[in-house]
């Protein structure tokens, strides 16, 4: 790895740390504090999310549009200043604006459709959060990523994941030192978080050079390794791999969405108590990794679609194992079930969109790609607080989660990724 692609891979890690206050983790970090302060039910409260999320879910697009013509530097500099201004705004919403009437969907669970007030500002910017931090800036952190992996790209998103999960866990341990140890309220947090993201964008707009175009492949190499063998966006839709492997992997962003907002409730549920939420919380990204490390080395012998099998059963046996969870030895295991199989899938998410189908057309590709992850996070929170109230518990919900993971698992394991057969024209 070229000292240029290390630090363009320095800075993606970096751009997809900064999601945080728009991930669903995130959030979930003070969703219990916000519901307590502006007096909101966890239904309502799913129900915003699912809204700002699927609003939100329409910046990806543009965003890879806008890589693709500007450039990664303009996109991430606007973007993290955007959503670092966002950030701050929110930490100064109050319970008594004007409400809006949001539809909490539980055709699932037979509940019909129910109609939840929530802060009319508190969604607006939970929408801005979404739409800039899950959404673009991911975009962007994947497509800079993306450029400069070169003809092996398994270990460079291995070290890319590697950095993206200890970055991920140094903000969380940050956040619960905060809390514990100078006594934090929720806002104060929050705040803190959008001033170092404007602090981060001015200096992305400054010192952020745009990534070198990846070399031309040589004798007996992959033909998508060079621009000018780049699958067309089209094209690449029209493969039944962009949709096992974007499914799949949103399928998991919905099951991680969902369990990483009412996290603190599931694990209460189990008999656990806040602390033991803030240390998982905390411990969670150092399993992956490991996880990291060892699939972005896989990824450079197996095919993607066995690595995607092989997490999707690893989180079909931790999810179905959840209900039964009743000891601390216990829920750290389950945690690192978790922590391994997002791990797996964070590789295989963050490999296939090059190595599949180039690189010219990378941030379109992507953008649509994140766009059935943001659209699939959107409905995890509901499907886990419609699904609990319903049952009148979580373990339901989460059993059924296991059998739909060992599904797309068999699905994965047959889906080949898709051979090119002769070169398409990269200007479409």
């Amino acid at each position: 790895m070229t000292s240029a692609t290390a630090s363009a891979v320095g800075v993606a890690a970096a751009a997809m740390v900064a999601t945080l206050p728009g991930r669903t983790h995130g959030l979930g970090l003070v969703t219990e504090p916000l519901l307590a302060d502006l007096g909101l039910s966890r239904v309502s409260f799913a129900a915003l999310n699912f809204w700002a999320t699927l609003i939100g879910a329409a910046f990806c697009l543009p965003a890879g549009w806008a890589i693709d013509r500007l450039g990664v530097r303009v996109v991430l500099g606007v973007v993290l200043l955007g959503l670092g201004a966002t950030v701050v705004a929110m930490a100064g919403v109050s319970a008594g604006g004007q409400p809006v009437a949001l539809a909490a969907p539980e055709v699932f669970f037979g509940g019909g459709i129910e109609w939840s007030a929530v802060p009319l500002d508190l969604f607006l910017l939970v929408l801005l959060t979404r739409g800039l931090g899950q959404s673009a800036l991911s975009v962007v952190s994947l497509a800079l990523v993306g450029k400069v992996s070169g003809r092996q790209p398994g270990l460079v998103i291995g070290v890319y994941s590697f950095l993206v999960a200890l970055g991920f866990m140094a903000a969380f341990a940050t956040v619960k030192a905060v809390f514990e140890s100078l006594h934090a309220d929720w806002r104060s947090v929050w705040g803190g978080m959008g001033w170092i993201l404007i602090a981060f964008g001015g200096l992305a707009l400054i010192l952020v050079r745009e990534p070198r175009p990846p070399e031309q492949p040589t004798d007996g190499e992959s033909p998508w390794a060079a621009a000018d063998y780049s699958m067309m966006f089209g094209a690449a839709l029209a493969t039944p791999a962009f949709w096992v492997f974007g499914i799949a992997t949103s399928f998991y962003g919905m099951v991680a969405a969902g369990m990483s907002l009412f996290n603190q409730s599931l694990l209460a549920e189990r008999g656990f108590d806040r602390d033991v939420f803030l240390t998982i919380t905390t411990a969670t990204p150092l399993v992956g990794l490991a996880a990291n490390l060892a699939a972005g080395w896989l990824a450079t012998r197996l095919r993607l679609g066995v690595l995607l099998a092989a997490s999707l059963l690893i989180l079909c046996g931790a999810l179905a194992w959840f209900p039964s969870v009743s000891t601390l030895p216990q829920v750290y295991a389950y945690t690192g079930l978790m922590g391994v199989a997002g791990g797996i899938l964070t590789v295989v998410f963050f490999t296939v969109w090059r190595q599949a189908y180039g690189t010219t057309h990378l941030g379109k590709i992507q953008g649509a790609a994140q766009l059935l992850t943001v659209l699939a996070s959107a409905a995890g929170p509901l499907v886990l607080a419609a699904g609990q109230r319903a049952y009148g518990s979580y373990a339901p919900v989460v059993q059924n989660l296991a059998v739909a993971a060992g599904v797309l698992a068999a699905v994965a394991l047959i889906t080949p990724l898709p051979i090119p057969a002769r070169t398409e024209d990269p200007d479409e």
